[in-house]
């Protein structure tokens, strides 16, 4: 056969088109090299539409290094541009031409509705613009000929989280993280004078920033356009603020969608908000402008490992669609990749808008998804000050502890549990200390005030302790249970804290002190809780993991350099995996996944040959439990061993920094949620007089208790983690994205259909 007769390879465009989102270079890169190890050619078009529409340089091959490095960087390094001729015919057929010019007849489009839109458009009228390019001269039949159909799959990319049907779009937690960093800075800042100020946050035509945002550093105020303040706003805000301050805050922060409208749909600017509370209060508040910082800088550890693994099955979508496929979007549901028909998504989504425009704001909350709804009314319950009514004489005492290792964000689940349990009625306790504090009486009520600034920082005020009650100190803990009239427990924490209340539950004949309402909160950064597919820390843990390899390899690029890195999990790979794929690592080993001596020696070949090859570095992760004498230790004198001189190793454990520092937007927004439903089942106990012990979760169908005694059917005990972990298949991803030296079988990721 020669070289003209052989099938030529598929060609395929890529594009990131309207505002920039931190993410969506990690999606060009998964698209990049998921392509190339598909057999097909990459191209990216520059410039968004624009590229399409000018041709020319401003669509360009792609090969393997040409997205190297780009993982942690902002913005589109592609770039991104409005155009205004593609709304015409006559763009569409310049497009049509220029695409047709490279063989590109599959597109992968990465931007918001309009841009996705304008995608589905361009797609439908395929077809009839190549009938004009031909008919015109401008593109002969044979050109044409194999081409008749344009395959399309899109990415959102926006970080106003708008598009509905998917919990979060290309850059909207690094967002998140950008407006939660600069509330935390200027609430110390505030706290100091005693002052109030008002923010503007992005947002448009959704209020998904400013709510989240709300949630999640504990604001006293939100104007969102989907939900929109009644008649008489200004005095109500500042009653609000002034019962805040009575209450026992020192700083006051109001959030203003850039968006935001009254009642009649008329807009509310953050300026008529500082107008309205200087004339309402007799001071004016301070006005910050967030502005652009929201979209720029390093993307966070989620906006990373998420696009990459939509980037993979956009690519795989794409090359495996027949000619009745129509056009998709691939998002994340759920933690899972899903597939939704293109303008499907963008009429639901643009159906938002018409209810506002209507004045139907009920309309338009449904019309954002049931966890919007539920976030706006915990925002009402958590932000509003305690009333002056007495508590009622028969409130039920539920008394809050942690158990086991640090995870950040437990205190903002005890600072949710405080409000959300007073404001349903009951009487909150902390117990101090974790098992240890109960059984000594290190317990005391928590009022309103008194969990003020808990949800925003690092450790845990109550205290946790890895231990669990040993049978000998049972009659100590069922005493202190009785003395101190606790209704109900609320524990807090990992895998020690689900086989404490699991054992003392099944000695209720012995302790009838034992037989309440008894409810675990799965917070620890391994991950590794039954029930529950992310728990409370891992996302901070993991955004700390992925900010240390990042300086570890800008140091390692230096010179020729292997480098093995220790992530937490025990015996749980999550965090090590995760890490790998957001930081960009070349090898992950798993507990998961058990490797030996012929693993280690084929993977020091491709080091040694990519090395030989003119690669700089190797980054490599280890599950720290992972191989048993195969440690880290092992891996890198073995490496070391067998470098040959082309590379030198080093080796290191991230160590406890991974459960350091203040939580992220993520395991805030989570603690809240995980709480809220775990008072309302204690509620369901009370109300219908049950003791079943129980845990909530986030599961593929949200949040949701299930039964503790169940707790060995779900978990392989003797590694102390779940038996179906929903993020093993992303393994596949590292050696497609992350390594170019073998030829490796591209693999479908699991996806739902919405």
């Amino acid at each position: 056969m020669t070289d003209s007769a052989k099938p030529q390879p598929k060609r395929l465009g890529v594009l990131t088109s309207g505002g920039d989102a931190q993410g969506m270079n990690a999606a060009v890169r998964a698209v990049v090299r998921t392509a190339l190890k598909m057999g097909a050619q990459p191209y990216a078009i520059l410039e968004g539409w624009q590229g399409a529409v000018t041709g020319g340089e401003m669509i360009k091959p792609m090969g393997w290094s040409d997205v190297s490095s780009i993982l942690n960087k902002g913005g589109t390094v592609i770039g991104t541009a409005r155009c205004k001729e593609f709304r015409e015919r006559s763009g569409l057929r310049k497009a049509a031409k220029n695409l047709l010019l490279n063989g590109i007849d599959r597109l992968i489009s990465i931007g918001g509705d309009g841009s996705l839109a304008g995608t589905n458009e361009f797609q439908e009228e395929w077809p009839s613009l190549l009938e004009e390019l031909v008919a015109s001269g401008e593109l002969t039949p044979e050109q044409v000929a194999g081409h008749e159909k344009l395959r399309v799959a899109g990415l959102v990319g926006s970080i106003d989280n708008d598009l509905v049907g998917f919990d979060m779009t290309i850059g909207t937690d690094s967002a998140l993280q950008r407006i939660l960093s600069a509330l935390d800075e200027l609430s110390s800042t505030a706290a100091s004078h005693r002052r109030t100020f008002v923010v503007e946050v992005m947002g448009r035509h959704c209020g998904y920033l400013p709510l989240m945002s709300a949630v999640a550093r504990g604001c006293d105020y939100v104007f969102i356009p989907e939900a929109p303040p009644e008649v008489g706003w200004q005095s109500t805000l500042a009653q609000k603020l002034a019962a805040g301050r009575q209450a026992g805050r020192r700083e006051s922060i109001v959030l203003v969608a850039e968006g935001a409208i009254d009642h009649d749909g008329n807009p509310i600017t953050a300026n008529d908000v500082c107008d309205a509370l200087e004339q309402e209060m007799g001071e004016r508040p301070h006005l910050t402008i967030l502005g652009h910082v929201q979209r720029g800088g390093t993307p966070s550890a989620y906006d990373r490992w998420m696009p990459t693994a939509l980037g993979y099955a956009a690519v795989y979508e794409v090359l495996n669609q027949d000619e009745d496929s129509q056009p998709v979007i691939i998002g994340a549901r759920h933690n899972r990749v899903a597939r939704l028909p293109l303008m499907k998504a963008v009429t639901e989504t643009r159906a938002v808008a018409k209810f506002t425009k209507a004045k139907e704001y009920g309309k338009a909350v449904q019309a954002r998804g049931r966890s919007f709804a539920e976030m706006l009314e915990i925002n009402e319950v958590m932000a509003a000050p305690p009333t002056e009514e007495p508590q009622k004489k028969d409130a039920k005492r539920i008394a809050i502890m942690h158990v086991g290792g640090l995870a950040p964000g437990m205190n903002t689940a005890a600072r949710a549990a405080v409000r959300l349990g007073i404001a349903a009625g009951h009487e909150m306790l902390g117990i101090y200390g974790s098992f240890e504090g109960l059984m000594s009486g290190k317990i005391k009520p928590l009022g309103w005030e008194d969990v003020e600034g808990w949800g925003f920082d690092g450790g845990a005020e109550l205290g946790t302790l890895r231990q669990i009650p040993r049978v000998e100190e049972y009659y100590a803990i069922g005493r202190a249970l009785e003395e101190h009239r606790i209704d109900a427990l609320m524990v807090i924490g990992g895998y020690n804290a689900y086989l404490s209340i699991n054992q003392m539950r099944q000695e209720t004949s012995r302790y009838p002190a034992f037989k309440i309402p008894m409810i675990c909160v799965p917070a620890s950064i391994d991950n590794n809780l039954p029930g529950s597919e992310i728990s409370i820390g891992a996302d901070s843990a993991l955004n700390n993991a992925v900010w240390a390899l990042d300086r570890i390899r800008e140091s390692a690029a230096a010179s020729r350099r292997c480098f093995v890195a220790d992530a937490m999990g025990r015996h749980c790979g999550y965090l090590s995996l995760m890490s790998g794929i957001a930081a960009g690592a070349e090898l992950v080993y798993l507990d998961e996944n058990p490797y030996d001596l012929q693993d280690l020696t084929d993977d020091v070949q491709m080091m040694r040959d990519s090395f030989q090859e003119g690669r700089r570095l190797c980054l490599v992760l280890h599950n720290e439990e992972a191989g048993g004498r195969y440690n880290r230790e092992f891996i890198a004198s073995v490496f070391a061993q067998e470098s040959k001189g082309l590379f030198d190793v080093r080796h290191s454990a991230l160590g406890h920094l991974q459960q350091g520092g203040e939580p992220s937007p993520f395991d805030r927004i989570l603690a809240t949620r995980l709480v809220r439903v775990a008072i309302q089942e204690l509620n369901t106990q009370f109300a219908q007089q049950r003791t079943d012990p129980l845990a909530v979760g986030l599961s593929a169908n949200g949040i949701e208790p299930f039964g503790l005694m169940q707790m060995q059917e779900k978990v392989d005990t003797q590694v102390r983690r779940p038996l179906d972990q929903w993020w093993l298949p992303l393994t596949a991803i590292i050696s497609v994205v992350s390594r170019d030296e073998w030829d490796i079988e591209v693999s479908q990721l699991p996806i739902i259909d919405l």
